[in-house]
């Protein structure tokens, strides 16, 4: 469909606009005939279509699976209140992934072996359908101990009631510190008859490592000689994640495939020092029951690959068996104070579930939300072959902007008048450079994107953007979202994410898509090559007067090749 006048609003300001985005009136923020006080407790902070229970806190998903044709989704929780505390295994159940019934409770502290908390793990299910959780508890000493539960009447189809065998812990730590010793992952089977899982822990000496534990009959457990992986650059890893991915499919594998040269391995870890997810691609020896890491030099956690740049933590993926796919989630915190939290009773979500793969260069994972969260698509809007020049702003209208999921390609100029780069970044290096180039600072090929959540004077804004730049011997594209002017409210975190997007650029041209949902921003540049999530909670939301605009602010035209965006239903979720 050709791109409508009647859509948009096209202003081309001057540059100095880009200077005014801190200077302004609020009136147009402040409802001041409202009788009901502005507060960060409000509801219109509550997503619409991101996982979260009713109330209360959410952290880690745990035990995602498909069971006779039911999707079941674990989750940290805290029944009593908004603050992290009490953990039990809250439970949902779906047909689709995107609208959730609530079930009780799965696991509750009870026993010896739980008694300070049932803390994150995996659900397998083992031949003949039956799912079976491990699950790591805090004993009465205090120490980490991993157990097991069993469903109480496998003929349940939503599986409600869970049983802790007596014969619990399964695993206690051996040579690492047993208050760092958590999260086993979900088991895979190996061709000699024996069940492998890996758990995360901490040597008394402080270094990381992925340990290896083995059973014949998922009851009696022994460590392994070595571990699965392990390393000097961090301290503890935890909620680890370990699958095979495909090297020449999309379609994703079950945890037991390997033995080929199309397999390669997944190791995914959440780094405790500073809450990030890293990943490694390698290759899995089963007679060793050893990872190696593929393309990794020094031994740097740095130097690694992250599924997300932005606010997300604890990410667990499942294979589903009926659309041949694996299917990752993770947690997202709040970026408000906790005594806000207490307020509105509430704290914590999960990002939409993505699709991942392996890229055909084998070199990175791709991700992708389900399509399944395309059935809540609504009012669309399209634009076509839309030049944006320097200092250009194209207001989106048409949707609902605080609910939306917005796919734009952008069509680049001549790469030779890129910006040259006099050094090599590293990886870890792109959330530095979005903090000292954001979206108001002028470039050549950048930056431009979309400025989100957006007051009508830019006075509140998240700016999500790229900038291309010219390396000593190729190009260098950086993806950012910079929530630094995203809310007046004092007491937020608001950061700046950034990360690299390791594309070919030659070809000309690069694609974003993001989801809005209230408090939760998620941005995929690239196909889902580098992804960002946010969580912001502007003050003009509570106005309804939400506004979104595409964005250039560097001196060479940039093109909007094509633009659709889509209002968002509601997610019946629990």
């Amino acid at each position: 469909m050709a791109w409508r006048w009647q859509l948009v609003t096209i202003l081309l300001w001057l540059p100095s606009f880009w200077t005014d985005w801190s200077k302004s009136s609020r009136g147009h923020v402040l409802n001041l005939d409202s009788e009901v006080p502005l507060s960060i407790a409000s509801k219109e902070y509550r997503a619409a279509f991101h996982f979260q229970p009713p109330q209360n806190w959410i952290n880690d998903p745990n035990g995602p699976m498909l069971y006779n044709g039911i999707y079941h989704l674990f989750y940290q929780y805290n029944p009593y209140s908004a603050q992290w505390g009490n953990i039990t295994w809250g439970h949902s159940k779906s047909i689709d992934l995107i609208n959730w019934t609530p079930l009780d409770i799965a696991l509750r502290p009870s026993d010896p072996f739980d008694r300070q908390g049932c803390w994150s793990g995996s659900v397998t299910i083992l031949p003949g359908d039956k799912p079976v959780i491990l699950y790591t508890g805090i004993n009465e000493s205090g120490h980490n101990v991993q157990n097991i539960a069993l469903p109480k009447n496998i003929s349940d189809p939503f599986l409600v009631e869970w049983v802790k065998p007596s014969y619990n812990p399964i695993m206690v730590a051996e040579g690492v510190d047993p208050t760092q010793f958590r999260d086993p992952s979900t088991c895979w089977l190996g061709k000699d008859g024996l069940w492998r899982t890996t758990i995360g822990a901490e040597d008394f000496e402080r270094r990381a490592k992925a340990l290896l534990y083995q059973s014949k009959d998922f009851v009696q457990w022994r460590s392994a000689e070595r571990p699965l992986f392990s390393t000097n650059s961090s301290s503890m890893i935890e909620c680890i994640d370990f699958f095979p991915v495909s090297a020449k499919w999309k379609r994703g594998l079950d945890g037991s495939s390997m033995g080929s040269k199309e397999v390669k391995h997944v190791l995914k870890m959440g780094v405790f020092d500073n809450s990030h997810d890293y990943y490694l691609i390698g290759r899995y020896s089963e007679e060793l029951d050893v990872f190696t890491p593929e393309n990794v030099g020094e031994d740097d956690h740095r130097m690694w690959l992250r599924y997300d740049y932005g606010s997300f933590y604890a990410s667990k993926t499942f294979f589903d068996s009926d659309k041949r796919r694996r299917v990752l989630w993770a947690w997202s915190n709040e970026s408000d104070t906790i005594s806000d939290d207490i307020v509105k009773g509430w704290a914590g979500v999960l990002t939409v579930p993505r699709a991942i793969w392996l890229h055909k260069n084998g070199k990175q994972l791709m991700q992708w939300p389900v399509r399944e969260l395309e059935s809540l698509r609504r009012e669309k809007i399209e634009l076509k072959d839309v030049e944006v020049s320097k200092g250009g702003l194209i207001e989106i209208k048409g949707v609902k902007t605080s609910q939306a999921d917005i796919e734009v390609e952008f069509e680049l100029p001549e790469l030779e008048k890129a910006e040259l780069v006099h050094h090599e970044w590293k990886l870890d290096d792109a959330q530095m450079a979005c903090n000292e180039m954001d979206a108001s600072v002028p470039g050549s090929i950048g930056p431009f994107g979309l400025l989100i959540l957006a007051s009508h004077d830019l006075e509140e804004h998240t700016a999500v953007f790229f900038r291309v730049f010219k390396t000593r011997t190729d190009y260098a594209v950086l993806m950012c979202s910079d929530q630094r002017k995203s809310s007046l409210w004092p007491e937020l975190y608001k950061p700046v994410f950034g990360g690299f997007v390791g594309m070919d650029v030659k070809e000309g041209k690069i694609s974003l898509r993001t989801l809005i949902d209230h408090s939760v921003i998620e941005s995929f540049g690239d196909g889902g090559r580098t992804c960002i999530t946010a969580r912001v909670y502007p003050k003009l939301l509570l106005s309804g007067d939400t506004h979104m605009y595409v964005f250039n602010n560097g001196s060479e035209t940039v093109k909007i090749r094509e633009l659709k965006a889509w209002e968002m239903g509601n997610a019946q979720i629990n």
